[in-house]
């Protein structure tokens, strides 16, 4: 084993701790794979975990309170995350209109001192409401984070993905009531309509067409507060949620 005293390490140190840490990718990256589509390469997300062990390793500050081996976890599975965000549905042409919208609810948010409306983020983009409208209709398939999938007709909880209940260490068991905690203050902080659309959605696993009969709305409304109501969580989530910060 080795004394980290210094991130400044000779090539031999350096190629040292990451064979020692390598099992590590492999472990975390196989727990992801298991949740994921079949179409996902396992291979790909070790890879990608590989560039967070390299980071972790090189980036390693002895004198902040974790050791390198829970950093490497947190650098090697957002790496991972990272790899896989092109998997929530949403075509990269359009990613650049959800940071737009997710900017306009946050900008909305700062000068209103509540949850703007529809009309009201329309405004702070600069365009009408029916086009606004319509861009939460293309974007219908925007997910709440990276490992996130899905479709019109079945939902996904995010927190399926943040620790395998066999797995249950200390660290696992806060990082998801942290989670749970962060998300459940974002879904009070949005409209009863979209609330209520996403209660429904993931917590009582109904589609779109049952909420719509629910609701007595027409499905594209449906799909519109879904993903308004989504777009809404992912910028919270991401002031919010710890993985977003460059931290320990």
């Amino acid at each position: 084993m080795y004394s980290y005293l210094t991130v400044e390490r000779s090539a031999e140190e350096r190629e040292a701790l990451i064979l020692e840490h390598l099992p590590q990718v492999n472990w975390i990256a196989a727990r992801i794979h298991e949740k994921l589509p079949p179409s996902v390469e396992l291979d790909d997300l070790i890879s990608a975990g590989i560039v967070g062990l390299l980071a972790a390793v090189d980036n390693y500050d002895p004198n902040k309170n974790a050791t390198l081996k829970t950093y490497a976890e947190y650098k090697i599975r957002g790496a991972i995350l990272d790899s896989i965000r092109g998997l929530d549905g949403v075509p990269p042409h359009k990613r650049k209109r959800v940071r737009q919208v997710q900017e306009a609810i946050q900008g909305a948010e700062q000068k209103l001192q509540r949850s703007p409306d529809e009309a009201e983020i329309a405004a702070e983009l600069g365009i009408s409401l029916s086009e606004y409208q319509q861009w939460v209709v293309e974007l219908r398939a925007v997910s709440l984070g990276s490992l996130e999938a899905i479709d019109e007709d079945e939902g996904v909880s995010l927190l399926k993905f943040i620790s395998d209940d066999g797995q249950e260490t200390p660290a696992r068991i806060l990082e998801r009531r942290e989670l749970e905690r962060i998300l459940s203050d974002g879904m009070t902080k949005i409209p009863e309509n979209e609330r209520l659309v996403l209660s429904l959605y993931y917590k009582e696993e109904l589609n779109l067409r049952e909420i719509a009969a629910i609701m007595e709305l027409h499905i594209t409304r449906i799909s519109q507060l879904r993903a308004q109501g989504i777009l809404r969580l992912r910028g919270y989530l991401e002031r919010k949620w710890p993985a977003g910060r460059d931290g320990y």
